[in-house]
């Protein structure tokens, strides 16, 4: 039975281009704070938050990468050890939603992540508050895109309004747990198939042996 008071450390990166609103995403749901006029982030900057699901406590270090490409030394080496990589464009800005692959790839390469499908990927497109007119990347599209790279969570969000902030870093947290617990599942399977293995290639060895002192 799991403990009600268990506190569990997840290191967050929130990646995506220059002025999609990583910032005011993190600052949104730490603070409940959004300020409009906020500078692009230089380098890495990171904030605490603890957030509760089904009754255990998760502390999320969420480190704020700066999206310029000169800055790209700077935040690198952060990646590594991450628990949960956010990909986050703004829907008012085709390119920056083209780029979220980039990002992925950046992210894989870094962390040393081998398996994309085995990591807690959740794709955010942000400003979901813009007028319909000013709209360049549909929901459907960011779906089709995640379906396609094997990203099982995506949400939009609005740091201006608060709309789904709340809800996106939850769904992080749910999509690293349902990993681990799949992990978990595996992982003696696989010890027990080798163990297995080992045992009948020893078998069939005693066997081999005594057919031929016969």
């Amino acid at each position: 039975m799991r403990s009600a008071h268990k506190n569990t450390l997840l290191k967050v990166v929130i990646l995506g281009d220059g002025g999609v609103g990583k910032s005011c995403l993190m600052n949104r749901f730490v603070s409940n704070q959004f300020d409009e006029h906020s500078f692009h982030t230089i380098g890495v900057e990171f904030l605490n938050k603890d957030i509760d699901i089904d009754g255990d406590t998760y502390t999320l270090q969420i480190w704020d990468t700066a999206g310029q490409e000169r800055f790209k030394t700077l935040r690198t080496p952060f990646y590594r050890g991450s628990d949960i990589c956010m990909l986050t464009y703004a829907v008012d800005d085709k390119s920056s939603f083209k780029n979220v692959e980039m990002w992925q790839n950046e992210f894989l390469y870094y962390a040393d992540v081998k398996d994309s499908s085995q990591f807690p990927f959740v794709c955010i497109g942000n400003k979901s508050d813009v007028p319909s007119e000013e709209r360049e990347v549909s929901q459907l599209e960011m779906e089709t895109w995640c379906n396609e790279n094997s990203i099982t969570s995506c949400i939009e969000t609005s740091a201006k309004n608060a709309s789904n902030v709340q809800e996106a870093f939850k769904m992080a947290v749910q999509q690293w747990l349902r990993l681990e617990s799949r992990a978990d599942r595996t992982e003696p399977l696989i010890n027990d198939t080798v163990d297995l293995t080992k045992k009948q290639s020893e078998n069939r060895t005693s066997c081999c042996i005594g057919a031929t002192d016969e």
